[in-house]
């Protein structure tokens, strides 16, 4: 995983965040969605086929969307975190669009193999 960069961004996302002064409902909700960022590119990374890893990095990217929201309701989008957070949106959504092709690529040679 030390080469998996996006896996690593969240990972330093989700230890910035721990700095944050949030308090209740939203400190929860950031934590749990900023969890769910780290543990869907991991188990994305460990499927084999394009498919699978594919709805994992979305599912991924769904929780970058929901820790965006936290941060704008909670007027921190100029944190350190914030832009920690771009980063990972930017190379998780990279990711996802990569594997998209990959499986929509796998797939039409399926098809159109005798």
């Amino acid at each position: 995983m030390k080469n998996f960069r996006t896996y690593q961004l969240a990972v330093q996302f989700h230890r910035a965040i721990q700095t944050l002064c949030l308090t209740g409902a939203m400190r929860d909700q950031l934590g749990r969605a900023a969890l769910s960022i780290a543990l869907n590119l991991a188990e994305g990374s460990g499927k084999r086929s394009p498919a699978d890893q594919c709805r994992f990095y979305e599912i991924a990217f769904g929780s970058v969307r929901e820790c965006q929201a936290v941060l704008e309701l909670a007027n921190m989008e100029n944190t350190e975190a914030a832009q920690t957070l771009d980063a990972l949106a930017a190379s998780n959504f990279k990711l996802v669009v990569s594997t998209a092709q990959l499986r929509s690529a796998k797939r039409f040679s399926a098809r159109s193999s005798p």
